[in-house]
């Protein structure tokens, strides 16, 4: 009878076992039909609502679903998901980023040639389509409270150096070590650094410099929590910083494979300025709308959905 017991019990514990092995994977990898479309999102509310506005603008147009994998941690994680097919779209890429970081070639300033490089060379090194931009460059800004600006008369990044030494910046995690358009990269066009500079989530820089926790942040430009804190953004008058046109960037063999997706992604190109990501990104961060909610008021604004 304890024999008898034992070896029901180990046969359960092996069914057991196979099923969460099966079923381990990260979230959205795996699981997904032929028929499924796998769009990958960065962390930020400006990521996960363009990658909404693909999603229903494909579930809207054609028979095939599309999942959303979410929170990739950086544009390296994106492109390696991309490379290893366990994403078939990644809904924003910036020139600025990928230029230094994935193509490891020298920033460019010139939005017109920067866009022809990572078209080109994203076509030939990974067959993918880096397509047209939607219309947006979300840069990055050093960013100081209206209050401080009017104190020391700050409007250009320059304007800072006098005070520098005395102040504390906080900036996200890759930008204070990264090659090219980096903090090293920033000292050596600008010719100063500040007297301390922490690493942050870029979510937190918002409320560190509104409560005085830190004095100057690098922001995003298209960052809606901008207008909500009252900060202001420094002119680059050293034009220090690359441009940051965001794209979507598909893998060459989804496009073959459903061949209408890439005419629907062409539709999003030149529609969407600064302005309207400012007020995005604002209605997802501030108002704490669902990125999804967000997603479908501008496609409904803007008539996506008529047939």
């Amino acid at each position: 009878m304890f024999s008898l017991f034992k070896k029901k019990y180990f046969t359960l514990l092996i069914v057991a076992m196979v099923t969460f092995v099966s079923g381990c994977s990260l979230p959205g990898l795996g699981g997904s039909s032929a028929n499924t479309i796998k769009i990958g999102a960065l962390g930020t509310s400006e990521s996960t609502t363009m990658a909404y506005i693909i999603k229903q603008l494909i579930e809207h147009e054609t028979d095939y679903s599309a999942d959303i994998i979410g929170n990739m941690g950086s544009s390296i994680v994106q492109h390696q998901a991309q490379i290893q097919g366990e994403v078939d779209i990644t809904s924003t890429r910036y020139t600025g980023t990928d230029l230094p970081g994935t193509l490891k070639m020298d920033p460019v300033t010139d939005p017109v040639k920067a866009l022809e490089i990572v078209q080109t060379e994203f076509d030939k090194q990974f067959d993918q389509k880096w397509l047209e931009p939607y219309g947006f460059a979300n840069s990055y800004a050093f960013t100081v409270t209206s209050e401080l600006a009017e104190q020391e008369n700050l409007e250009t990044i320059s304007d800072i150096k006098s005070v520098a030494p005395d102040l504390n910046l906080g900036v996200d995690n890759a930008w204070l070590n990264r090659e090219g358009d980096g903090y090293n990269g920033f000292i050596d066009t600008y010719g100063f650094e500040f007297g301390n500079a922490y690493p942050m989530q870029i979510g937190l820089v918002y409320k560190a410099v509104e409560s005085g926790d830190m004095d100057v942040v690098l922001a995003y430009t298209t960052d809606g929590r901008i207008k909500s804190y009252d900060l202001v953004n420094l002119e680059d008058d050293k034009n220090f910083f690359p441009p940051y046109d965001a794209s979507p960037v598909a893998n060459q063999e989804v496009l073959d494979r459903f061949p209408e997706i890439e005419g629907l992604l062409n539709k999003l190109a030149g529609t969407i300025d600064n302005e309207k990501m400012i007020e995005m990104n604002y209605a997802a961060d501030v108002d704490m709308k669902e990125p999804a909610v967000v997603a479908t008021e501008f496609l409904e604004e803007h008539n996506y959905f008529q047939d």
